[in-house]
């Protein structure tokens, strides 16, 4: 780790001016910046301090959405009345995520910041090849080891996954982030790599996320997130679901239905095919089974993660009948 100066913002406008600076990186809850400081990737030249900045830190609640400042801790969106009963998958999204101490540290737009655990990006004096890292030099995990790679969204230049289940949630539920001076759609948020894996998300110079607003719903309300992974804790997901539903009056036919994928994408994944092959039908086995498949259109597998392909699916079908099995232990 080199030298660095540090800046304590005192207001929003500072920290953008300060941001603006070439080498500044943003400081939160720095469970991410300083990860990334000590596997070398992260060298800056300014730290700017924004973690007592006033007002980024609320939960609202409200008749019509759920509102997260960007300074707000996991633990304590995790752990709130309003979130829990509207949004459950959001708190189980985060409970699921990391570890209790970091989620009292870390903050929700430092979770949603977070870069890639690709092991290529990470170690960048074994592996110089990084077009994330270092646009044009190569990607590493072409031919390498890549069991936790992505299978959607990737290009011939990055195969690297996003590493979010709070993400997940939030693509799920029509999150929108809010930038200060223009909100973006979460779905919009994150870019694909393309050409261009090093950017990652629509951030322009000088902005960063204040906060997020979730719309409240039906499916919303009724929705879980299911994470596999290799342990129980403190393990990245080799794939996750967000799902949320809503029937109609009858209690068997899907009104809406919400399909966030995680774990297997270079960015935060919205299963619409899922979806728009659900809405109308009656929920049985075989009709979420058909469906679920459809998580995987697009789908392009490496050597070492083709097991995703088959993982997915089963991983949709076991959420998607968690939100649709009533108290008797039938389908709804």
């Amino acid at each position: 780790m080199r030298d660095f100066s540090y800046l304590r913002a005192s207001t929003l406008d500072e920290a953008r001016q300060a941001v603006l600076q070439a080498g500044a990186s943003i400081l939160a809850g720095g469970t991410t910046l300083i990860d990334l400081a000590k596997c070398g990737v992260a060298e800056p030249e300014t730290v700017v301090d924004i973690s007592h900045l006033e007002g980024l830190s609320g939960i609202e609640v409200t008749s019509g959405s759920v509102t997260i400042g960007a300074l707000a801790r996991m633990s304590d969106v995790a752990d709130h009345a309003g979130v829990k009963a509207e949004l459950p998958a959001v708190s189980e999204s985060l409970l699921l995520a990391a570890s209790a101490q970091l989620r009292n540290m870390a903050t929700i737009g430092g979770n949603v910041m977070q870069r890639t655990r690709c092991p290529y990006f990470r170690d960048p004096g074994t592996f110089p090849a990084c077009n994330k890292r270092n646009p044009g030099s190569g990607c590493s995990a072409l031919g390498g080891i890549t069991r936790n790679h992505a299978v959607l969204g990737t290009s011939e230049h990055c195969l690297a996954s996003n590493p979010g289940d709070l993400a997940v949630a939030l693509v799920a539920f029509d999150a929108v982030v809010d930038l200060g001076s223009r909100t973006v759609p979460f779905d919009e948020f994150f870019l694909l790599p393309g050409d261009r894996p090093d950017r990652e998300t629509v951030l322009q110079p000088g902005e960063m996320i204040i906060g997020l607003s979730i719309p409240k719903s039906a499916a919303a309300k009724n929705s879980t997130y299911l994470k596999v992974r290799d342990r129980q804790s403190y393990e990245f997901a080799a794939a996750s679901a967000a799902v949320g539903l809503e029937l109609e009056d009858d209690g068997r036919t899907v009104r809406d239905i919400r399909v966030g994928l995680g774990g297997v994408a270079t960015k935060p994944w919205r299963a619409r095919a899922v979806e728009q092959a659900l809405i109308g039908k009656v929920l049985d086995d075989a009709t979420i089974k058909a469906a679920s498949l459809l998580a995987m259109e697009g789908a392009v597998a490496q050597s070492d993660n083709t097991y995703k392909i088959d993982l997915v699916p089963r991983v949709v079908a076991r959420a998607i009948e968690t939100v649709s099995t009533d108290k008797s232990g039938g389908l709804a």
